[in-house]
């Protein structure tokens, strides 16, 4: 008769003692592996933050002298920057509250939050009223370098730049120009008491007089016959037409 290899009780548990030890050190091969990984990352997390605090410090000055000589060499330029939805005017007044404390009047001139003129009809009734035309957007007029780029994304209700990877692009001027962002005096053939058309924007087709005009921004005031009334609006002189008396 063939011998049967006997196992007993004994085996079964020094069997399963070994298979334990076996998972334990694939469990503890894991951790390391785990542990490794979770160093790294907080390696890589210190080295980030030591670039920022660097980046945050880059711009150093010997005195006043050599920071007025830095600041009169940038560009002013518009930049867009974006909110967190709904947030627009809490960024913007945030922004105001951060030029203040770090006095940076010297670096940023201007926000502008993007509005337009819009028809709402509501009840049956008309009536002109005005919206955001960029929602989660912010206009910014000012001087930029990297000694300033904390303290503009870190303001409460600002997500960052818009530009590529988030790094701060200007706008060109021609988007400064359709937007009416800088005051450009311009020729006008256009007087108080004149009949004009409105050719652009929400009232375009619209008919009304020119009641007061703004040269040196391009923005002409004008009563408009609508709802049954007579409407001041303000709109750029490109959106009109003048009529033939």
């Amino acid at each position: 008769m063939e011998d049967k290899e006997l196992i007993t009780p004994n085996d079964n548990v020094e069997k399963a003692t070994e298979g334990q030890a076996n998972l334990d050190n694939q469990a503890l091969e894991q951790d390391k592996t785990e542990n490794s990984s979770e160093n790294v990352n907080k390696e890589d997390e210190n080295s980030s933050t030591e670039q920022e605090n660097s980046q945050e410090g880059a711009v150093l000055y010997d005195d006043e002298k050599s920071y007025r000589e830095f600041v009169d060499s940038l560009p002013a330029k518009w930049y867009v920057l974006h909110t967190f939805s709904g947030y627009e005017n809490v960024a913007k007044e945030n922004l105001e509250t951060v030029i203040e404390k770090f006095n940076l009047q010297d670096r940023i001139f201007d926000i502008i939050i993007p509005m337009e003129d819009v028809v709402e009809e509501k009840n049956g009734k008309k009536r002109l009223v005005q919206r955001k035309s960029m929602p989660c957007y912010i206009l910014v007029k000012m001087k930029y370098a990297d000694d300033i780029w904390h303290n503009v994304i870190r303001t409460r209700g600002i997500t960052g730049f818009v530009g590529p990877k988030g790094r701060p692009l200007p706008m060109t001027d021609e988007e400064v120009m359709k937007l009416r962002l800088e005051k450009i005096k311009v020729d006008v053939d256009l007087e108080p008491g004149d009949k004009v058309e409105i050719i652009d924007g929400a009232l375009n087709g619209q008919f009304g007089v020119v009641t007061a005009i703004d040269k040196e921004s391009g923005i002409v005031s004008v009563n408009v016959e609508m709802f049954n009334r007579e409407t001041p609006v303000d709109v750029g002189l490109a959106q009109l037409r003048k009529l033939n008396s």
